[in-house]
């Protein structure tokens, strides 16, 4: 069991203090010698904590999952990956729960924090890779490069690169062939009791538009509250959500039960599209058959 320690002096405003006292830590955690015995021995891979869901993804595509010490609770599929370690939500991370598992290096994206946390794993010495997430196809190329830096497989990363590069610009091929109008959609969060709708700058609106689709709101970034003005002018022939959502609501029929939804040409022809969160948001190697799959699916509803 780990034992549990006071953390509250990496909060000090003293840099040098709280400098001694991280080395400190990262040594109990790594145990004595840790650092030198891997300099000196070359041929034993990085240990990796991944934090995304994705990252984990490129992980287990490069081969590297033996690697693999601990991943945060987005971390899902494959299956195997829910039975590793969990550091806890990307968003919440602890200092002391990942030395705890002793990482050669840590990858993560920019949504991940707190920063004071990651800069605090850098100064005990951990490899520390950021990826930013910007809901394109270069986040995907950018967490597969950072894998292989970060597993020491690079040869490999570069390898599972060209064939994502060829299935995404065959799928895009496709998708920019189709005829007829494009759809209006509207992606709707709903893991908790208040439901949000998806406006600009979100991973939801990139993969409307690179499925085919238009997003049926616009002129905001981010979320919003889902309500029956929005609802009622944003007029969305599809309502897209993830599998996580229907299930918090207790099904289909329960979903479609709201209000606000009524007020939709979806909710006449109950025009409703589901994906497991992870592959629909993601950015994780899985995307062109993530979008391939939603291109398919927007156009049976317009049928």
């Amino acid at each position: 069991m780990t034992e549990q320690r006071d953390l509250s002096f990496l909060s000090s405003s003293s840099v040098p203090r709280r400098r001694d006292a991280l080395r400190l830590l990262s040594a109990a955690a790594l145990g004595a010698g840790a650092w030198p015995a891997f300099a000196q021995d070359s041929k034993r891979l990085p240990r990796l904590v991944t934090v995304s869901g994705a990252i984990t993804e490129v992980v287990y595509a490069l081969g590297a999952e033996g690697q693999l010490v601990g991943t945060d609770t987005t971390s899902l599929f494959p299956a195997a990956a829910r039975a590793t370690p969990k550091v806890g939500y990307m968003r919440q991370l602890s200092a002391e729960g990942l030395l705890s598992l002793k990482p050669d290096a840590i990858i993560a994206t920019n949504e991940s924090g707190p920063t004071v946390v990651l800069d605090q794993i850098r100064t005990a010495g951990v490899k520390v890779e950021i990826i930013e997430a910007d809901h394109s196809w270069g986040e995907v190329q950018r967490k597969v490069q950072a894998v292989g830096r970060a597993a020491a497989k690079e040869v490999q990363a570069r390898e599972l690169q060209a064939r994502l590069d060829a299935e995404w610009a065959q799928v895009l091929q496709r998708i920019g062939g189709a005829k007829g109008r494009k759809p209006k959609v509207l992606f709707v969060l709903s893991h908790s009791a208040s439901p949000q709708v998806s406006g600009e700058k979100t991973a939801a609106h990139a993969v409307i538009g690179f499925a085919g689709g238009v997003n049926a709101l616009g002129g905001f970034n981010g979320y919003r509250p889902m309500t029956a003005e929005a609802m009622a002018s944003a007029a969305p022939d599809i309502i897209l959500t993830s599998t996580q959502s229907i299930e918090a609501h207790g099904g289909v029929e329960r979903f479609w039960q709201r209000s606000e939804l009524a007020l939709t040409p979806a909710y006449k022809k109950r025009a409703l599209i589901t994906q497991d969160a992870l592959l629909l948001l993601g950015f994780g190697p899985r995307l062109p058959a993530a979008i391939g799959e939603l291109h398919d699916k927007f156009r049976a509803a317009l049928a």
